[in-house]
């Protein structure tokens, strides 16, 4: 980047509507939510988005992703959700 040109910016939107959890009993979810927003966001800030490169995609849903372990830490949780989530959108997972 030369020194008179503006920095590029770029942004990427991630909505997800609802998260489901089968088989993690007495998790804090709110602390699961917290966990997921600051992994996913330091992902993408980091990482990049590959998918959304090209001026953006929408994809309605997201399988084939890795799995999750089996832990009862919130913050575990939470983390491992948003490296699944963002291996998906990085297309290490199927879109649908």
């Amino acid at each position: 980047m030369g020194l008179n040109e503006a920095p590029r910016t770029s942004s990427v939107r991630v909505d997800i509507g609802e998260l489901v959890l089968d088989g993690f009993d007495r998790v804090d979810p709110d602390r699961v939510s917290a966990a997921f927003q600051a992994e996913l966001t330091r992902l993408v800030r980091d990482r990049g988005v590959p998918l959304a490169a090209d001026g953006g995609r929408a994809l309605d849903a997201l399988s084939g992703l890795p799995p999750l372990p089996a832990t009862t830490s919130p913050r575990r949780l939470g983390e491992a959700l948003a490296r699944a989530v963002h291996a998906g959108l990085s297309g290490r997972g199927e879109s649908r």
